[in-house]
């Protein structure tokens, strides 16, 4: 999969996730639902192909879309 396309929004959910952010923290710091933020992570695990928050944020940090 070359050049993956994330959203601005899940490169930014991620992005908090991966600081330790709770989906109720990234719904506050965003001013979103924690419905919506919940939507964008399933969004992009689905994209990914993988079953887990986790397994995204290895993903990504591994396509170097996001760093720690």
């Amino acid at each position: 999969m070359d050049k993956f396309i994330l959203t601005k929004r899940e490169k930014e959910i991620f992005t908090l996730l991966v600081n330790n952010k709770t989906t109720k923290d990234i719904a506050n710091i965003l001013k979103i639902s924690e419905k919506t933020v919940r939507n964008h992570i399933s969004n992009t695990m689905q994209k990914l192909g993988v079953k887990g928050r986790a397994q995204a944020v290895v993903e990504l940090l591994r396509m170097k879309l996001i760093t720690l």
